[in-house]
């Protein structure tokens, strides 16, 4: 039998290391080759290893949530043959125990030389116990001092439902004690017991880039917000008309291709804000090409898909693309050149978003479009009360480089095209 040492591959052209986020093996386990191991970290990109031979898991070579280096040892394998490391390597993962010297006395020693064995100790007394609280009859008023009802008040403990184990059910600070231990604690009619559970939770993987991200974007961009309401009634009549003719044949339309195209249309007015910041050169890069990233939930947490080029599709193409990374962020397959390279991002929280939100702008670009609920309101059409379907965007933006008229611009430019769907078709 030898000993493979499994390093971690190579995940990524200039990637130097990987963040370990998950291990699918223990020590002990037999796995096959091709079987996963572990799942590593890098750029926002899952990467699941597999194994490169069969044998037994003899050694991890890391814990959740350490950074690892690209060809450092992540895993120990007793494998068939010879393997590629001396089996000393997995010894000194688990050192053998040292044998306990023993004494033997000599055979010429007297008796008398040996220590009288210590007196047995007497055997403790158990102390009293305590006195059993005492019950109270219903409608007696319960006896304790001022302080044990002060803070009775202050835990919102009824001090009619506590047991006093003083004289003549007298309440002490210990029966309180006793009582707040317990889960007796009284709010209104019903006991609630105190949950006094902390669970701890690392930060890693996914989580810790998301929280990486978004600190870097609030720390170092100055945002502007601006949020405008939009009629969305001819929008949903379009979509809906769109939808029913071509049932079957292309990809179903949403908001967001509609968004998408609204997008490309005020960016070609208004080139700067499809553009990154680099704050270290100084440097706004302004793109021809609109990139658009979609912020999308996923069981690993929040990723952001870019669409690239949505200036050269349609809204069937841009649609289908959309289901496709969506799908691909979801279960883990999307590759590392679709999470990367976006000009302006949208964001949206679909049915359950509220009124107005505040989106964080996705750095280090200088614009993010928010998505909010739509609902039937009462709009004032100059004579009369009228319901209509209305939509909020919220809009975010480097104010370093974005003025505020620039940014009003946009988004009444938003505006205006969502509201009259016709023009997102006219070329020109």
């Amino acid at each position: 039998m030898g000993v493979f040492a499994m390093r971690l591959p190579d995940v990524g052209e200039g990637i130097a290391e990987a963040e370990l986020t998950e291990w699918h093996v223990k020590p002990g386990d037999i796995v096959r080759e091709d079987d996963i191991l572990a799942a590593v970290m890098t750029d926002k990109a899952a990467v699941e290893v597999p194994s490169a031979v069969s044998g037994k898991v003899l050694e991890l070579g890391g814990e959740i949530g350490q950074m690892m280096a690209i060809g450092s040892v992540l895993i120990r394998i007793e494998v068939e043959g010879e393997g590629n490391e001396s089996a000393d390597a997995a010894a000194q993962a688990e050192p053998a125990p040292q044998p306990k010297a023993e004494t033997r006395p000599e055979a010429g020693a007297a008796a008398a030389e040996q220590p009288a064995p210590a007196p047995e100790p007497a055997a403790p007394v158990p102390p009293a116990a305590p006195a059993a609280p005492v019950p109270r009859a219903n409608g007696t008023k319960p006896l304790a001092s001022p302080s044990v009802r002060a803070r009775a008040r202050e835990e919102g403990v009824d001090l009619r439902q506590v047991p006093g184990s003083g004289p003549a059910g007298r309440i002490s600070h210990d029966d309180l004690d006793s009582w707040i231990a317990s889960g007796g604690i009284q709010q209104g009619r019903v006991t609630r017991g105190r949950n006094t559970g902390v669970e701890e939770v690392r930060v890693v993987g996914m989580r810790r880039k998301i929280a990486e991200k978004m600190a870097l974007s609030k720390r170092q961009i100055p945002h502007i917000t601006i949020v405008e309401e939009v009629e969305m009634g001819a929008l949903e009549d379009l979509r809906a008309a769109l939808n029913k003719k071509h049932e079957g044949e292309r990809p179903k339309l949403t908001l967001l291709p509609f968004l998408m195209r609204a997008i490309v249309e005020a960016v070609r007015e208004q080139p700067a804000l499809n553009a990154r910041f680099d704050n270290e050169a100084g440097v706004i890069h302004r793109h021809g090409g609109v990139h658009i990233g979609v912020a999308t939930q996923t069981p690993q947490g929040l990723n952001v898909p870019v669409l690239h080029h949505a200036e050269a599709n349609s809204l069937w193409d841009n649609a289908g693309e959309l289901a496709r990374l969506a799908e691909a962020a979801r279960d883990g397959s999307i590759q590392r050149a679709e999470l990367t390279g976006g000009t302006i991002t949208i964001t949206s929280l679909g049915p359950l978003g509220a009124i107005a939100t505040t989106p964080i702008i996705n750095h280090p670009e200088v614009a993010i479009v928010g998505v909010n609920k739509m609902q039937i309101r009462p709009v004032w059409d100059g004579q009369q009360f009228r319901p209509r379907k209305m939509m909020n965007i919220s809009c975010s933006f480097d104010h370093r480089v974005i003025d505020g008229w620039d940014a009003a611009v946009f988004v009444q430019k938003l505006k205006s095209l969502l509201e009259n769907p016709a023009m997102l078709f006219v070329e020109g």
